[in-house]
């Protein structure tokens, strides 16, 4: 595993900044140009103004952290604010709204997990061919709603785990 982790200021320039951040990171291991790099720069980017818009108190920063084991890409995004985030249902003529809903749709899992103080968004993206393993999960813990990147719109949600993290990634109710 190879860990990245780099903490950004509570202003705009942050958003692309965290997405170079992720790019450099990619273009470490090679995964810069791959099928699923374009989906983590987008949802690295919309999880990082997510954190600036809804999650960082004034004077705070957020934090991004990438992990590549080999087989996916996790993307955190820690803040130090409340409330949980969710996916909301965007009317068309609505500005915003659609940043978890994105990542929803790209990310092969993602969730919410609690911090002492805050909460950590995260999101991961296989990066080879799914194992047995996660195909099995998969046909337990997803509806059937077509490809796992393609979900129902009225369901995306439902791939989401809302707990508390521990170290490893693992969400605990």
């Amino acid at each position: 595993m190879n860990p990245s982790e780099k903490f950004f200021r509570r202003e705009r320039r942050s958003v692309p900044a965290a997405r170079r951040f992720a790019h450099a990171f990619l273009a470490e291991w090679g995964l810069a140009e791959a099928e699923r790099g374009g989906d983590v720069l987008l949802c690295v980017s919309e999880l990082a103004t997510n954190a600036l818009v809804h999650g960082v108190p004034p004077g705070r920063q957020f934090r991004v952290f990438l992990r590549y084991d080999g087989h996916a890409v996790r993307v955190e995004v820690h803040d130090s604010g409340g409330g949980v985030p969710h996916v909301d249902d965007a009317d068309a003529g609505d500005e915003g709204g659609r940043g978890l809903l994105l990542v929803a749709a790209l990310a092969d899992k993602w969730g919410v997990g609690e911090r002492d103080l805050g909460k950590v968004v995260w999101a991961e993206f296989a990066t080879g061919p799914l194992q047995e393993d996660d195909v099995d999960h998969q046909r337990r813990t997803t509806p059937l709603l077509g490809s796992a990147r393609q979900p129902a719109p009225h369901a995306v949600d439902r791939r989401c785990t809302v707990g508390r993290e521990d170290h490893r990634g693992r969400t605990h109710r």
